[in-house]
């Protein structure tokens, strides 16, 4: 069992009636998820078409965003960003230009820089992915495509065939690096530029 406040700190908080859930549980589920926060947001939002901006929130020119979207206070999105098949964001996130989220939550104080592709992921806070990193969600190369987790020394077997990264606070993700499906890093974890991390492989 993945306990997911033991990676991000006040994740239950957040999400109360998910903290029972999987990490891959909930990005399965996000877009459902999302639906039901939205309709609880206040004023401070703009919300149009299931999508909920806050005011403070910077979105620049040419970002597309697919319903369900949050984007909440202080979140800062550059030109040409893509949001699609559920996505969060908690307060005073960066988005930079040209990224791909895809059923992903990114947590508070987090930077995912620009270019990057982050899918069916769960990012805690004051994480740095730096430009060109990536959260991978399918195993294109496999045969079998069903995706395990290692945690704990024990392989999980998730049951999905979509599931990117658990990704521990505090963390930084280097340049050009790929974290493969079914990665979970701890909080402070540190991935070199240029660097694979595969935690679970197979013949």
């Amino acid at each position: 069992m993945i306990l997911i406040d033991d990676f991000i700190q006040g994740f239950s908080d957040t999400f109360p009636n998910q903290k029972d859930l999987q990490p891959w549980e909930i990005t399965d589920n996000l877009k459902e998820i999302l639906r039901k926060m939205i309709s609880h947001l206040g004023e401070d939002y703009i919300i149009e078409d299931g999508i909920a901006v806050h005011k403070t929130a910077i979105v620049e020119k040419g970002v597309v965003m697919k319903s369900p979207v949050i984007v909440n206070k202080d979140c800062y999105i550059g030109a040409n960003a893509y949001f699609r098949e559920g996505v969060y964001l908690d307060s005073a996130v960066k988005v930079g230009p040209g990224c791909e989220i895809k059923s992903s939550i990114i947590c508070s104080e987090t930077a995912v820089a620009h270019f990057n592709y982050i899918g069916n992921s769960i990012l805690g806070k004051y994480i740095n992915f730096e430009a060109g990193s990536i959260a991978a969600n399918h195993y294109n190369e496999r045969a079998l495509k069903k995706i395990s987790v290692v945690h704990d020394f024990e392989i999980i077997e998730t049951g999905t065939e979509k599931f990117g990264s658990l990704v521990g606070d505090n963390s930084r993700i280097g340049a050009n690096a790929v974290l493969s499906p079914g990665t979970i890093l701890k909080k402070n974890s540190v991935v070199k530029r240029l660097e694979l991390i595969e935690q679970h492989k197979t013949e």
